[in-house]
């Protein structure tokens, strides 16, 4: 029952995210369709806003290579991928597929969702800015991120647990206590309706309705009125121990729902305030990491760079629908402009952080890299809008023979690369090998 439930909610959810996929591409069994790594990759693709590398064909080399290349993506964003194997999802194994897609699900939508929550629940665990020390001595004893990734998996479905609860007790006697049996009457889904779109539900005779009755309708509704895909059917939930999973992954829409609201001034004035806070203490990070790495060497310095840049990435998250808004320059108030030009001024910092340190780069890297950005801001240059067909032709030959002349170094700078002996004197490394990768891709 429980594998065939998740089945069907997993595969709504992911038949609700390929809708936005150019093609729109519709599973029609899970266990089959996954089987050729197309799926995978474009579901990927669509809910990370990334290209990811494929084979075209449909042999089992190339399906292979897909899935493998899914995988590693997801390893890539340190998730644990643990007993998920290509051969298993080869074979349309059930717990190996609903175990991999579960882990999408619970990174991409419930995890990126309650980070959103993070700092309004003030969870120790969800690296809020205030618990964060990204002074040296601390980002060099590392703090386990394994464990810090542990306790947040717990707070993210803590915190989706209390913005649920939170939603529910504005009506008095509807309570939730978890994902399962709290959900079985229906209530606790009207309830939510109702606290998201007053009018739209009757919770009174809700209460004299059957637990399948009260399902039936809350789906109806979020379907035909909030636009919330339906997931699950009444019979799924209204049993003695409902699937935990399924019921996460469908209320984690309902929190979706409530971020796309329109917000009251006095609540936009109050996240302004706390990302103010939090870019002050940004710059303040940025300019003692700054001065205490002045005498350590590249290789220290960079790592200190990647090390806050990972905090600063995963911190940002809540604030970055208030940072940014989509309001234009006569829109926003004097908070909101303040709050953009601080914003501004910290991933400024950032960046000439950045370049300087691609400037300290040691011979011959420093000139592969200044080569490698010279290439990359003449491919990312927009021609001219010129009205004048021979001037514009005129000029993208100007271009080619630019970009020719930089194209004559590629093979010397593939060959140095590729043969750097990453260590000095001391058989100490000079680089640290991410930024080697780095620079190895971009080539």
């Amino acid at each position: 029952q429980r594998e065939f439930t998740q089945k069907k909610t997993f595969t709504s959810w992911i038949n609700s995210i390929l809708a936005k996929h150019t093609p729109p591409y519709v599973v029609s069994d899970l266990y089959t369709d996954i089987q050729q790594g197309h799926l995978l990759l474009d579901l990927l693709e669509v809910l990370s806003g990334q290209h990811l590398p494929r084979e075209k064909g449909f042999n089992t080399f190339q399906c292979r290579s897909n899935i493998e290349n899914a995988l590693t993506f997801l390893k890539s964003r340190s998730l644990k991928l643990i007993n998920i194997h290509v051969a298993d999802i080869i074979e349309g194994k059930p717990s190996i597929v609903l175990g991999l897609i579960w882990t999408i699900i619970f990174h991409f939508h419930i995890e990126e969702l309650a980070r959103t929550l993070a700092c309004t629940y003030n969870q120790p665990s969800l690296d809020c800015s205030s618990a964060v020390d990204s002074s040296p001595k601390a980002s060099r004893s590392a703090k386990k991120s394994a464990k810090i990734k542990e306790r947040w998996k717990m707070s993210a479905t803590k915190a989706l647990l209390l913005w649920a609860k939170e939603q529910c007790l504005l009506h008095g006697s509807v309570s939730v206590t978890d994902f399962k049996s709290s959900w079985r009457n229906g209530l606790a889904f009207l309830a939510i309706i109702q606290t998201l779109r007053p009018g739209l539900v009757d919770l009174e005779k809700a209460k004299a309705r059957s637990n399948k009755e009260n399902l039936k309708e809350a789906f109806r509704i979020a379907e035909l009125e909030l636009n919330i895909p339906r997931l699950l059917e009444p019979e799924d939930v209204d049993i003695v121990n409902p699937d935990e999973k399924s019921i996460m992954t469908y209320v984690a829409q309902f929190l979706q729902y409530s971020k796309n609201l329109p917000e009251s001034e006095e609540d936009m004035q109050e996240k302004v305030r706390e990302a103010m806070g939090w870019l002050a203490a940004q710059e303040k990070k940025l300019a003692k990491l700054l001065v205490e790495t002045e005498n350590e060497t590249y290789y220290q310095k960079y790592k200190e760079m990647m090390s806050f840049m990972e905090t600063f990435n995963q911190e940002k998250t809540p604030f970055l629908p208030v940072l940014s808004s989509k309001r234009g320059e006569a829109e926003l108030s004097e908070g909101q402009q303040q709050m953009k030009e601080e914003w501004d001024k910290v991933l400024s910092q950032i960046n000439e952080w950045k370049v300087k340190l691609d400037q300290m780069l040691p011979s011959p890297l420093d000139s592969i890299e200044a080569w490698l950005q010279e290439v990359e801001r003449l491919q990312a240059e927009d021609l001219p809008d010129l009205q004048d067909p021979f001037k514009a032709m005129s000029v993208f030959r100007e271009i080619i023979v630019i970009f020719k002349g930089l194209m004559d170094c590629f093979d010397s700078h593939l060959d140095t690369l590729q043969s750097f002996k990453n260590e000095d004197e001391k058989s100490m490394p000079l680089v640290l090998p991410e930024k080697l990768e780095e620079m190895k891709r971009r080539l």
